[in-house]
């Protein structure tokens, strides 16, 4: 009968959570190194190894999340993908598919596979990472697209608006109501189901194999696209030309004499009648 009741505690199980470690693991004795996984952590690392190889060409976002169930999961998931769906317009009358993936990691894996991931600033990374626990996800971009990584952060700021620090008197209140003797002393407390707040933050990016905190994950967000910076290379490079043609169109003809007749009028009126006379 004991047995039973603890097994039913009426509090709310506490999980474990790791932090993202990109420096390196310590060598204790009867281990070697590089660790080796198997089963289902073989399988997490191997599938976190294949995520970071496309970062190359793929922007990938990290995101902490807590309190999150699996049916608000499912909603972020859509909601995501139609911030991103993209629209028929006259310049591509069919949409290109555009399908962000957001994959819930398990983050003391994640890491192992960061510090074999070749090529990544080491430094930045943990500058990121530090001090971030709970749970992580990553979301992976197709291609790097500034407006539809905007809408995507758009979503997210909508969704979960950072919440206001508790106050000293609610702190004071939620004490003294943990504190408290229960209404039915002698009783077992009933289970109530906890009323779930979940948050969501985007803790960085890495961006062709760069690393982006916050802050630098936003200003990239802002850029154009690559279309438009392409269209603004060809008319910086078109536009001597441009003035060019234009000034040789107004010189041709008929008015490529009046333009050298008003030259030199305008270099004898500049040198006055006494320029060719010799000096007194």
């Amino acid at each position: 009968m004991l047995s039973r009741c603890s097994s039913r505690s009426p509090w709310p199980l506490q999980t474990r959570s790791y932090a993202i470690s990109v420096k390196p693991p310590k060598v204790l004795e009867g281990k070697r190194l590089p660790r080796v996984f198997k089963d289902k952590k073989a399988f997490q690392f191997n599938w976190y190894t294949k995520i970071l190889q496309t970062t190359e060409h793929s922007p990938l976002v990290f995101l902490r999340h807590n309190a999150f169930s699996a049916q608000r999961l499912v909603k972020l998931r859509n909601d995501i993908a139609a911030a991103t769906k993209s629209k028929p317009s006259l310049a591509s009358p069919t949409p290109i598919e555009y399908q962000p993936q957001l994959t819930v990691i398990r983050s003391s894996i994640f890491g192992a596979a960061l510090r074999e991931y070749p090529g990544l600033d080491v430094t930045a990374m943990d500058k990121m990472t530090n001090e971030v626990s709970g749970g992580l996800a990553v979301l992976s971009l197709p291609v790097l697209d500034p407006p539809r990584l905007h809408a995507i952060l758009r979503v997210l700021d909508r969704s979960f608006p950072p919440r206001k620090p508790k106050t000293e008197e609610e702190l004071k209140k939620e004490l003294e109501e943990k504190n408290a003797d229960p209404v039915t002393p002698g009783r077992r407390m009933k289970k109530q189901r906890a009323i779930l707040h979940p948050e969501l933050t985007v803790v960085g990016a890495i961006i062709d194999g760069k690393v982006f905190l916050p802050e630098g994950v936003r200003e990239v967000s802002k850029l154009p696209t690559l279309e438009t910076l392409r269209a603004q290379i060809v008319g910086l490079l078109s536009a001597p030309s441009t003035q060019l043609a234009a000034v040789l169109s107004e010189a041709s003809g008929g008015r490529l004499a009046r333009t050298l007749e008003g030259l030199r009028q305008g270099l004898e009126e500049t040198s006055g009648p006494d320029a060719g006379s010799p000096p007194a």
